[in-house]
């Protein structure tokens, strides 16, 4: 019978590739604890993003690699994610218990940034992080609507709050402070000052990824938030329509200014497909998104169709990734998610 080598295993084991990141598991060095007793081989495969929905199908191609080297017997495979802490700009107060913060932009309203935030966070969520959502478009806080919570923070010290949480995600919202039909008639520095007490004085419990929804625009309030906010990075949204562009241009080089990565760009209503007739129609125009990506030589995450169920779940308290968890669009929100999560990942 042969004997297994450490070696032998490992030149196996380097013809499988993460897809989610091109990288070999052996070049990427997410191979740990390799063991062998006679022909029993087990290890760990560690990922800096979560992926669990894909542990399955890569616990697999490993077995199957290791088995490949002659004398190899029964293989064990443990997955899981070691998701760690990253830079943020230089100067910046970093914050407790959060060991990544995600800014989720949009040069204008209306593009579906605060959809895409909630869906994004509840795919990190699925796929196994601990993930939490600042809703800081403060002039129209829709994060406790979409999430279905109502209710209002507790206070156990009467210094700090507590987050309100729904579907495993933490969420803290100005929206919870008012009555819904309250008119928020802030000034910058006021609001500012509002979502820096939000974001500071909630007890965030060890969020992997904690989502900013920020407000649309470059104004003073997205402005000071990227400047005083500890972000690891920022994803664009945008449509393909040549009008958003122009903004979303203009979201993305505020961000690049203020020294925050661009982690990549979502273009959302990229196509609609007739319930009726099957009909495909690209409603805001054409891989806009896309292009944009290229110009700017930023990651193009994915693009998003224009769909009435995604408008109607969100609207009941029930977004996509959680009503309809095996859908298609669902599995395009994950796969965002773990783009977003890989942008930022060091094992």
């Amino acid at each position: 019978m042969s004997t297994v080598t450490e070696s032998a295993l490992l030149e196996a084991l380097e013809a499988v590739v993460d897809p989610n990141t091109g990288k070999g598991f052996v070049e990427a060095k997410c191979i740990r604890n390799l063991s062998i007793e006679g022909g029993d081989v087990t290890f760990d495969v560690v990922l800096g993003y979560p992926a669990r929905s894909q542990h399955a199908a890569l616990r697999s191609a490993l077995v199957a690699a290791a088995r490949k080297v002659p004398g190899v017997g029964n293989v064990s495979v443990s997955m899981r994610t070691n998701v760690v802490s990253h830079a943020v700009q230089r100067g910046v107060q970093l914050l407790p218990n959060i060991k990544n913060v995600v800014a989720v932009a949009s040069g204008k309203g209306g593009v579906g940034k605060s959809t895409t935030t909630v869906n994004l966070a509840l795919a990190l969520a699925a796929e196994g992080a601990s993930v939490g959502i600042l809703d800081a478009d403060v002039y129209g806080p829709s994060q406790p609507t979409m999430l279905g919570i109502d209710g209002k923070p507790e206070s156990v010290d009467g210094k700090t709050m507590e987050p309100l949480e729904n579907y495993g995600v933490q969420v803290i919202s100005i929206g919870f402070m008012v009555e819904p039909d309250q008119a928020m008639i802030w000034r910058g520095p006021m609001a500012t000052q509002a979502l820096e007490q939000l974001l500071r004085q909630t007890n965030w419990r060890d969020l992997d990824y904690l989502l900013v929804d920020m407000p649309p625009g470059t104004g003073d309030i997205a402005l000071t938030l990227s400047q005083r906010v500890p972000l690891t990075g920022a994803v664009i949204v945008t449509t393909p329509q040549d009008i958003a562009l122009i903004d979303a241009r203009k979201g993305l080089k505020m961000f690049e200014k203020v020294g925050v990565p661009i982690l990549g760009i979502v273009e959302n209503m990229a196509v609609h497909v007739c319930s009726n007739c099957g009909h495909v129609e690209h409603i805001f125009g054409a891989d806009g998104g896309k292009h944009m990506a290229a110009e700017y030589k930023v990651d193009y995450l994915g693009a998003l169709p224009l769909t009435m169920k995604i408008r109607e779940q969100a609207d009941s308290g029930r977004p996509t990734v959680v009503a309809e968890p095996d859908g298609d669009i669902a599995a395009l929100y994950r796969q965002v998610a773990r783009k977003v999560g890989d942008r930022k990942s060091v094992v």
